[in-house]
């Protein structure tokens, strides 16, 4: 999820300065207003149909609706959706669940995975936290993709970031024995606290001794090509769940 892509609200923080109430459920991500082509809208409607998970506050057999037993990769915040398909392309034999809020990219999404022919990818436009508290059942995901979440670059705004201890933890416990926590970003310092959190997970090891060689499967996007002519340092980091 790029910079220009839906932010990320705290996970586990005190929202009460967003006016907030303190009974509302934290949610991983806030939804801004964005305009959406005649595609995209299409995409949303159409596609959603075709691709779409309902959120529902229950396990899910995702067995059933990908059609058969794949190892099962999930990515929180993709954006527009390249990336997604590009890496579902790339990895037939896996099989993606893309959760997004931002209405343009679900739909830009869909498009893609009509466009490429792609069957391995089904898409949920919810909160990630809440999908993954009561969707994803422990010990079931091969992997987990977050890529280039919103740095909020403020101090005063660092408790906005979406990786933060709670979601590590409830990351880890949705893991398999083996599975991987993939994460990305072109700011150094979150890139920092993201080393500083994920390492500080008791059930997480670093597949490194500090950042990770970026893994083939992570195309280079055109976000990450601008920021690196920017001079930007990207940093990927890759952690394991022990088997």
């Amino acid at each position: 999820m790029s910079q220009n892509q839906t932010p990320a609200a705290p996970v586990g923080a005190d929202l009460a300065e967003e006016g907030v109430k303190e009974n509302r459920p934290i949610r991983s991500f806030v939804v801004r207003a964005g305009r959406m082509s005649s595609k995209q809208e299409r995409g949303l409607t159409d596609g959603m149909r075709r691709y779409g998970i309902e959120f529902k506050n229950e396990a899910h057999d995702w067995t059933s609706s990908f059609g058969r037993a794949a190892p099962r990769i999930l990515e929180i915040g993709f954006g527009m959706g390249q990336t997604t398909a590009e890496i579902a392309l790339a990895l037939p034999d896996r099989d993606f669940i893309a959760v997004e809020v931002h209405p343009p990219g679900v739909g830009n999404l869909c498009n893609l995975l009509d466009e490429k022919g792609l069957t391995n990818v089904r898409v949920v436009q919810h909160d990630a936290v809440e999908l993954l508290t009561h969707m994803i059942e422990p010990d079931s995901l091969a992997g987990v993709h977050i890529y280039f979440p919103d740095p909020w670059h403020k101090k005063r705004h660092h408790k906005r970031r979406l990786i933060q201890a709670p979601l590590v933890a409830l990351l880890a416990s949705r893991l398999e024995p083996g599975g991987y926590l993939h994460l990305a970003t072109d700011w150094v310092p979150y890139a920092e606290q993201m080393l500083e959190v994920l390492s500080a997970e008791p059930a997480l090891e670093n597949s490194a001794t500090s950042y990770a060689t970026k893994p083939n499967w992570r195309p280079l996007t055109k976000f990450e090509n601008r920021g690196i002519k920017l001079g930007h340092e990207v940093r990927d980091l890759l952690f394991y769940r022990p088997r």
